[in-house]
């Protein structure tokens, strides 16, 4: 029997210390670097976005791609890129942790709709307050001292 599977991720992460290291003008050479490494990795990348301080990705992982290493991966090859095509001037890496959040295929379009828009959401509304709401939306208990 073949594998079949349709789950969709939004990652979330950013800089370490939530720098807002990630300048507008550069962003798009990076998630579309990033979007090749999503690509190699069989994944199917429906929306990467975001702003100076984190980005977001919203994908469907290969069954065989574990989420943490996809993570790892990407983080590891960007932080390469980013410092070999000078990207970020004050980019130092990025932060330990992410946030992972599942979704039904019937959400896909509102969430990609959601990761486009993130420049406007973000005019009103904070990274933490952000993080809040998706950890609470999910149902996921946290401590706040640990967030972003």
């Amino acid at each position: 029997m073949s594998t079949y599977t349709q789950i969709i991720y939004q990652i979330v992460f950013g800089p370490k210390n939530n720098e807002k290291t990630l300048t507008k003008k550069d962003r798009a050479e990076l998630f579309k670097y990033i979007s090749g490494i999503i690509s190699n990795k069989k994944c199917h990348l429906y929306q990467i976005n975001g702003v100076e301080d984190h980005i977001h990705i919203v994908t469907h992982l290969h069954p065989s791609v574990a989420l943490a290493s996809l993570i790892k991966d990407i983080k590891v090859a960007s932080s390469i890129f980013i410092r070999k095509a000078n990207l970020f001037q004050s980019f130092s890496g990025w932060q330990d942790g992410y946030g992972a959040f599942t979704y039904s295929i019937k959400e896909k379009d509102r969430l990609i709709n959601y990761v486009k828009n993130q420049e406007t959401h973000h005019k009103s509304k904070i990274l933490r307050d952000e993080m809040i709401d998706l950890l609470n939306e999910h149902g996921i208990e946290f401590d706040e001292k640990y967030l972003l």
